[in-house]
């Protein structure tokens, strides 16, 4: 059995693509997964499987959400490890708090490597980036945000290509999941 997060792309932001956690637990329990739960209001849904061939998964949860939801989402998946791993290598130092905002970017699968870095125009004078298990870590002052790549980032190739949580919530999944 392995344990997954499925990051969904999309839903309940700005009042578009609305979906119930409710409803999205139904989704996943018709394909017979275990373990369901689903955290916070963003598409966050944790859950067990015996299938490890992840394009597999994404290709049926993606179809299957299309189908029961009427909505193009996409969805991409990180195993416990790796997510744990994640959120062991962040600095206690990173955080989302009023002084600071972090933010964990996890590019689609054609995107989700090193090289992505370079698709961010980041300003390295205020905003420390890098590349970390499978996922892009942003963080900026908050008083540095108006010189922050961040600003900037919305639209680019990478932001069409990615779905993005902050830290807290990463913290939040990695630990729900052990």
């Amino acid at each position: 059995m392995q344990t997954y997060v499925a990051l969904l792309r999309g839903i309940n932001v700005g009042g578009n693509g609305k979906v119930s956690m409710a409803e999205l637990t139904k989704v996943f329990e018709s394909l017979t997964f275990t373990n369901i739960s689903t955290y916070i209001n963003s598409g966050n849904v944790i859950f067990t499987t015996d299938e490890h061939d992840e394009q597999a998964l994404i290709d049926l949860l993606e179809k299957t959400l299309s189908k029961k939801l009427h909505l193009t989402i996409r969805v991409t998946l990180r195993d416990r490890k790796t997510l744990q791993k994640l959120a062991q290598s962040l600095n206690d130092e990173l955080q989302n708090n009023k002084e600071m905002k972090t933010d964990i970017l996890f590019p689609f699968d054609e995107f989700n490597s090193k090289k992505s870095l370079t698709l961010i125009a980041s300003n390295p004078e205020v905003d420390t980036l890098f590349y970390a298990h499978g996922a892009i870590v942003w963080s900026v002052l908050r008083s540095n945000y108006s010189k922050s790549g961040m600003k900037k980032f919305i639209g680019t190739t990478l932001y069409k290509n990615m779905t993005a949580r902050n830290i807290n919530t990463v913290r939040k999944l990695a630990e729900r999941m052990q």
